[in-house]
């Protein structure tokens, strides 16, 4: 008991001193929360529908900020590897009668494989002509599958596959419990060394090749890791929706992943996340106006953009929090001092 005490004490220090001094982590505490309690309140399956698809499009959004946004390699292509996944879990189901527990992991292997593809005829080009290149990826990968309808099922796509579990409220939990943990662990990768060398290259790739940073290895990494994470996202989605189909590889989700991050801020992980858990439950909401429904939807993201140029949760926390000027630590916007090295704040 001595021992469990002072560990809970530890961890209540920690908790007061790091998480309750800044508004910004008290509100993903609160997130974590809600999430996890919230059929408690409601089991409504439509509801938890719209949240479960929320949950996987986080996954989806939040990789493509880990290559996009944290590396600068700019991929108008990121359908593809939610689309190889989808098809790979699809066909691993229904062909080798795997379970979604281990059609899903081979999936966003076969993912990564794909952001090996990418990666390397794509490791000498920037700016716009790799947009260009990595839009090209999922297209030609469509022409593949309406080449083979015997294989990929054509236009129809590959339906019948197994549940993700056997109730709704299982596939909400399932799929909150991996968007959290996943999204934490590519926020934690952001945090880190590699996080660093990736902000490196996005920055100046020159210079960090000059340091001696080993950019391609680096890159090719950045690929694979936004590759594994879109392809779990993948591979729910087609379990959840017990089909994969041409749409998982359409240009417009490819699109529709870059206006999550920018809407959210991109560079941040925890945008483009809050960009899906606004976005698609306020297109859901459209749905009672289908023949307005589109435009307001872009008079939405179309005010963020003009008004909060780097997106709309780091607006937000720049309203409620403040830097430092002297030791760059993140004060509350009220304070006078700064908490840590008592700097005065503007």
């Amino acid at each position: 008991m001595g021992a469990l005490g002072f560990y809970l004490r530890k961890l209540y220090t920690v908790f007061r001193g790091e998480v309750l001094v800044l508004p910004s982590r008290v509100i993903v505490i609160l997130f974590f929360l809600v999430l996890l309690l919230l059929p408690v309140v409601t089991q409504d399956p439509y509801l938890l529908r719209i949240l479960i698809m929320a949950n996987i499009f986080a996954i989806f959004a939040a990789s493509w900020d880990l290559l996009s946004g944290f590396t600068g390699q700019m991929n108008f292509g990121h359908a593809l590897f939610f689309g190889v996944a989808a098809y790979t879990a699809a066909l691993m189901n229904l062909h080798a009668h795997l379970p979604p527990w281990g059609s899903i992991p081979l999936g966003a292997l076969a993912a990564v494989l794909a952001g090996l593809i990418i990666g390397i005829p794509c490791l000498r080009l920037r700016g716009t002509y790799l947009a260009l290149t990595t839009l090209a990826f999922p297209i030609i990968l469509l022409g593949v599958v309406y080449a083979i309808p015997d294989i990929t099922g054509g236009e129809l796509g590959i339906s019948g596959l197994d549940r993700l579990s056997g109730s709704r409220l299982m596939d909400y939990y399932i799929t909150a419990g991996l968007m959290l943990s996943l999204c934490t662990i590519m926020w934690k990768i952001t945090q880190s060394n590699t996080g660093l060398i990736f902000h490196a290259i996005r920055e100046d790739e020159l210079a960090a090749r000059t340091a001696g940073i080993n950019t391609t290895r680096y890159k090719l990494l950045a690929f694979c890791l936004s590759g594994f994470f879109a392809g779990i996202s993948g591979g729910l989605y087609a379990h959840f929706m017990r089909i994969a189909g041409p749409a998982n590889l359409e240009i417009t989700m490819s699109f529709t992943v870059v206006i999550w991050a920018i809407f959210g801020g991109v560079v941040t992980i925890y945008g483009p996340i809050g960009a899906v858990f606004i976005l698609f439950p306020l297109l859901e909401l459209f749905h009672f106006w289908p023949k307005l429904r589109m435009l307001m939807f872009a008079l939405v993201i179309l005010l963020i953009l003009l008004y909060m140029p780097d997106g709309l949760l780091p607006w937000i926390r720049d309203k409620i929090e403040t830097e430092c000027p002297r030791c760059k630590i993140r004060n509350v916007a009220t304070r006078k001092a700064c908490r840590a090295c008592t700097a005065q704040l503007d």
